[in-house]
């Protein structure tokens, strides 16, 4: 896979998970101005509207793990920086990367065996009665794509002076 080809593939994925990610949070908006407009006006609150609420708030911040992974936003303590090298500091990203890729790779391995066993017990939420299975899929695939990313980062170098990646 060349250079350009990745770059476009981590530049669809961005798009789509930062599309997808808005419009989970502008529904999460939604269901929660109608669930206080029926509760505080009607005296009637949205049926299931903290079901969906906790749905979509696992969808949000799964899909948003992938993309804070992509451009390596996540929390850093950077108290030494300055006292490092380029090459102590690459290695400490490629540490850092190596990590992560192990750890979301176990976890995501974790997820998909729980989503099997929430798909073969059929679970659903309590009032609304929706299927758990394709949220602890989707959860899943999204920790593995962010692992996915990391083992991509290990072999990218880090553009220090920018705080950027190159993919």
């Amino acid at each position: 896979m060349t250079a350009a080809t990745l770059k476009s593939l981590t530049d669809k994925l961005e798009a789509a998970l930062g599309a997808a990610s808005a419009v989970v949070l502008f529904a999460m908006m939604l269901v929660t101005t109608i669930d206080v407009i029926g509760r505080y006006l009607f005296n009637k609150p949205l049926a299931g509207g903290f079901e969906l609420t906790e749905m979509m708030l696992a969808a949000l911040i799964y899909c948003g793990l992938p993309l804070v992974s992509k451009r390596r936003e996540h929390i850093v303590i950077d108290t030494f920086d300055s006292f490092m090298s380029r090459a102590v500091k690459r290695f400490f990203d490629v540490t850092a990367d190596i990590v992560c890729f192990l750890t979301l790779g176990g976890i995501g391995f974790l997820i998909f065996r729980r989503a099997a066993r929430v798909a073969e017990y059929g679970d659903t939420t309590s009032v609304l009665k929706l299927p758990l299975a394709p949220l602890a899929y989707a959860m899943g695939t999204m920790i593995v794509i962010a692992a996915l990313i990391h083992l991509v980062l290990i072999f990218v170098p880090h553009r220090a002076d920018e705080g950027k990646t190159i993919i």
